[in-house]
């Protein structure tokens, strides 16, 4: 059996460094930031559309498949406190190979995401203010918000984590408005029937199941960065509970308000949460999601700059990536990885080749997610001496469920999706026999 790894990068307390780092509260928003983000806006209608009011069942269902990944998450993230996140647990239970695919993987759709985020964020604007929908206008704000949000990264944690919590709880006081003000517009007869006959065909729970999973997606950024937070071992299991609860009953009750306020319309709504607020408060209600909206896709897209180069540090720092990555100027912060990672996202952004994001993206996240669950059973037979480790309960079963259920919302993914999802599974072979002769164990 390999030997898992075990280094304890949390500095002594009262330190310099420590100071550097991201305290518990900071996490926390972080979590939150790194999930919620323009998916919350799309949400409703897509819902509505393929599963009709039940729609809220599917996210609960959706909730408990994330609640079991992150349990499983939690117990690796008790047991490491270096930067990678997942590409640290299937490095160390299953070896170089494995551990290379998941890190190479990981970074490449990261990168591809951050310059998608760049594209949706122009989007948003560009629906507030119709005069800058054109292509000259979407590649400058793309370019601003690249390279706004590199510099920002650039100059450290404390730069970093005020940001992100100001943006963070700044989107997310429209939607908690929304809420507070929605649930006395709810229409009972507007939740039923509660499955449509026009939805309720064989396979339509578990495409709608595979679809909204995604606005879920982003519970491994928080891990990611262990490295740089104060104490991760403590922190981490504490964030990642936190986090997921808090986010399923924030969709929950923002699906249930836009269901009970526009009823059947909700469906054909491009921009539901606006549409809904709009009909409640007036113009004032359409105004003030908007600027949520783009608070949300700017929030996202600084939390995703921000863990997009420590996959490439993760893997640097094993010499699976060229050591210049793992320079840090004197912030702390490792410059050349988060110049790169902007460099090649925003490449990404103006180029317009943003398509192969959504047919890699199940293969891709999952990529991820099964190795990290399947670590926890390998983890419980290779570091059974483990010190303040947390241990999901009811033995296997967390574990098993996570990877059964992820298997099976793999299977209702087209065929083309999966081919490409494994096509950049494959392009890490060859990089992997070419720096091989670089890893450090």
């Amino acid at each position: 059996m390999k030997q898992a790894l075990t280094i304890d990068a949390a500095p002594a307390a009262g330190s310099t460094t420590k100071s550097k780092k991201m305290g518990f509260w900071t996490v926390l928003l972080f979590g939150i930031n790194s999930i919620i983000g323009s998916g919350i806006f799309l949400l409703p209608n897509e819902g509505m559309r393929l599963f009709g009011p039940a729609s809220i069942f599917v996210l609960a269902f959706d909730a408990v498949l994330v609640l079991t990944i992150g349990l499983c998450f939690v117990e690796d993230s008790s047991l490491f406190s270096e930067t990678g996140g997942a590409y640290v647990y299937a490095k160390a239970a299953f070896g170089n190979f494995v551990g290379y695919e998941v890190g190479f993987v990981t970074w490449t759709i990261r990168i591809i995401a951050e310059g998608t985020l760049y594209v949706g964020f122009a989007t948003a604007v560009a629906g507030v203010f119709p005069a800058l929908n054109n292509p000259i206008a979407k590649d400058i704000i793309v370019t601003l918000m690249a390279l706004t949000l590199m510099v920002t990264n650039l100059f450290g944690i404390k730069v970093a984590s005020i940001l992100n919590n100001t943006v963070t709880v700044s989107k997310l006081l429209p939607l908690v408005v929304f809420i507070a003000i929605g649930i006395w517009f709810i229409k009972g007869g507007n939740f039923t029937p509660m499955v449509p006959a026009s939805v309720a065909s064989k396979g339509s729970f578990a495409k709608a199941a595979m679809t909204m999973f995604f606005v879920f997606t982003g519970i491994e950024s928080s891990v990611v960065a262990a490295g740089e937070m104060q104490n991760p071992k403590k922190d981490l299991p504490r964030v990642l509970i936190i986090v997921i609860l808090a986010v399923a009953a924030f969709y929950i009750l923002v699906q249930t308000v836009c269901i009970g306020v526009l009823g059947k319309s909700l469906s054909q709504s491009t921009t539901p949460i606006q549409d809904a607020f709009g009909k409640m408060v007036g113009s004032f209600g359409s105004y003030l999601v908007a600027a949520g909206t783009l608070m949300s896709i700017g929030g996202v897209g600084f939390s995703t700059s921000f863990i997009t180069p420590r996959f490439g540090v993760a893997m640097a720092e094993h010499g699976m990536m060229p050591q210049f990555l793992t320079h840090k100027n004197r912030f702390g912060v490792p410059h050349n990885a988060i110049i790169i990672s902007a460099l090649l996202g925003l490449l990404v952004a103006v180029s317009g080749s943003f398509n192969t994001l959504v047919q890699i993206s199940a293969v891709s996240r999952f990529a991820q997610y099964i190795p990290s669950c399947l670590a926890v059973l390998v983890f419980r037979k290779t570091m059974k001496h483990r010190q303040s480790g947390f241990k999901i309960p009811f033995g296997g079963l967390i574990p098993i469920v996570a990877i059964s259920v992820s298997i099976w919302l793999l299977a209702q993914t087209s065929i083309s999706n999966l081919v490409w999802g494994f096509g950049a599974l494959l392009i890490a072979v060859p990089f992997y026999f070419l720096t091989k002769k670089n890893f450090v164990n």
